[in-house]
């Protein structure tokens, strides 16, 4: 089970991002977990993931695995 306290998470967007507030914030301070949540409601959900599950993903989206 992917641990799910956030507490002390520090949160950033990428660089890329620009200025138009449309982003993902991921937080990798955390012991064995990856959390990402939306810029705009930051207070709102965040997804977890093991670092093993980021990696796959980032890996598949370097890939082109989900472009439409």
């Amino acid at each position: 089970m992917i641990p799910r306290d956030l507490t002390g998470a520090e949160f950033r967007k990428s660089t890329l991002s620009g200025g138009n507030n449309n982003c993902v914030e991921v937080a990798t301070n955390l012991p064995n977990l990856i959390a990402v949540r939306d810029s705009k409601n930051p207070s709102g959900p965040a997804l977890a993931f093991t670092p093993a599950q980021w990696r796959s993903f980032i890996g598949r989206i370097n890939t082109g695995t989900f472009d439409a």
